[in-house]
């Protein structure tokens, strides 16, 4: 199931070279998991359940400019035990360009232990599509 943003490069997006510094992508990339994560969770479980970065793979494509629209894409690959695979593309709304692809691993806590917890039939069926669907 994906979700999807959209975000315009501010000044304050721009590295020395001005384009979108890495690390503005890297809180990008944040920002879209959880905002995926706080728009389908029941409260229930928002509160139950927290997710921590285990592992960013990302593959940066194109560069994006001041004033350049970026379309945010995000799903879930795949889980495993309290391991998700995230996947996350951002592309220039305008031009179509492939600016960005990461995978990162995100493990499940529970909120109070902050242990790691199997990512329930319950989280799934929130996120990931089913087969063939």
């Amino acid at each position: 199931m994906t979700f999807e943003m959209t975000r315009v490069v501010t000044e304050e997006d721009l590295d020395d070279l001005e384009h979108v510094n890495n690390v503005r992508y890297v809180q990008w990339i944040q920002d879209i998991s959880k905002a995926h994560w706080q728009s389908r969770a029941p409260e229930a479980m928002l509160k139950e359940a927290i997710w921590v970065v285990k592992q960013h793979l990302i593959e940066y494509k194109n560069s994006a400019m001041l004033g350049d629209t970026i379309l945010m894409s995000t799903h879930i690959a795949k889980s495993q035990g309290a391991i998700s695979t995230r996947v996350v593309t951002m592309i220039d709304l305008n031009s179509k360009a492939p600016l960005l692809r990461s995978e990162t691993q995100w493990c499940l806590l529970n909120a109070s232990t902050f242990k790691p917890m199997r990512i329930s039939e319950k989280v799934s069926a929130i996120f990931i599509d089913p087969p063939n669907s």
